[in-house]
C-alpha cells in the first residue's frame, strides 16, 4: 500500500512528460532558471550646441522662448532620464564672417552630441556678395560636423527665416526672391552631403496673416514662430540622440 501511495504521489509532483519512478527517492528535483533583469541603463549627458544669429540668440522673445531653448525642452521630455545642456553662440546681425570668427575665438571641444546652424539673412541685408556665403557656408558647417564629434549626423542645418512677411519687410519680393537663393544653395549643399536640412521658411511667410508668429518688434519670430520651428527639428533632433 506504501509503494502504490508512492508511486501516485511521484507521478503527480512531476511535470508532464517525465516519466513517474517507483520510488520518492528516484525522483530528480525539476530546477527553474529565472534570468536575471535587464539592467537600468545608466542616464546620459547630452551636449547641444546652436550657432547662429538674431534667429538663434531670440532677439525680441525671452531667453525660454527662443528655438534652441524649446529644442532643449523637447528632448528632455522626450528623454526624461536624461539631462541636456545647451551652449548657443549667436548674436543679432551677424553674418557667417562674424560667426567664423566668433567660434574662432572659443575654446569650443569637439564633443557635442548635437549641433544646429542658422545663418544667412544679415549676409542678405547686408548686400555681401552671394559668393561669400557659398565660399563660408560650407566651412561653417564642417566646422559645425567636427564640433559635433566629427560625425555629420549630428548636425542639423535650418532655413533662413523670410523676414520680407513682416511689417518690416512689408511683403517685399525682392527680399524673398534673394533669401529663396540662399536657402536654395544650403539646401542643396546638405542634400549633396547627407546632412539634415530642415525648412522653417514656409512658417515665416504667414507672418502678414497670422501676426501672431511675428515678435513684437515687428521683424523676428515670436516664440509661437519657434515653436513651430521646433515641431519640424524635434523629430529629427530625436532620432539623432537614439543612434
Amino acid at each position: 500500500m506504501k509503494t502504490i501511495f508512492k508511486v501516485v504521489l511521484g507521478c503527480f509532483l512531476l511535470f508532464s512528460g517525465l516519466s513517474c519512478s517507483t520510488d520518492l527517492d528516484d525522483v530528480a528535483p525539476v530546477v527553474v532558471s529565472i534570468p536575471d533583469p535587464d539592467p537600468i541603463p545608466e542616464p546620459k549627458a547630452y551636449s547641444y550646441l546652436a550657432l547662429g544669429d538674431s534667429y538663434t540668440i531670440g532677439e525680441s522673445v525671452c531667453e525660454t522662448c527662443r528655438f534652441p531653448e524649446q529644442l532643449k525642452s523637447g528632448l528632455q521630455s522626450a528623454f526624461p532620464k536624461d539631462s541636456f545642456s545647451l551652449e548657443v553662440i549667436a548674436t543679432t546681425g551677424w553674418t557667417t564672417t562674424n560667426l567664423i570668427n566668433a567660434i574662432d575665438t572659443k575654446n569650443l571641444k569637439p564633443n557635442y552630441d548635437l549641433v544646429t546652424l542658422l545663418i544667412g539673412v544679415n549676409n542678405q541685408y547686408q548686400r555681401k556678395p552671394f559668393s561669400l556665403y557659398e565660399q563660408e557656408f560650407p566651412e561653417l558647417v564642417n566646422t559645425a560636423i567636427s564640433l559635433a564629434k566629427g560625425d555629420k549626423t549630428n548636425v542639423i542645418v535650418v532655413s533662413i527665416p523670410d523676414y520680407a512677411y513682416t511689417r518690416f519687410g512689408n511683403g517685399n519680393t525682392s527680399i524673398s526672391t534673394q533669401i529663396d537663393s540662399y536657402n536654395t544653395f544650403a539646401k542643396e549643399y546638405c542634400l549633396e552631403n547627407n546632412i539634415a536640412f530642415v525648412n522653417i521658411t514656409d512658417i515665416t511667410r504667414l507672418g502678414l496673416i497670422e501676426t501672431n508668429l511675428v515678435a513684437n518688434d515687428g521683424l523676428h519670430p515670436s516664440a509661437v514662430a519657434y515653436a513651430k520651428f521646433v515641431e519640424r527639428i524635434l523629430p529629427i533632433a530625436k532620432t539623432v540622440l537614439s543612434l
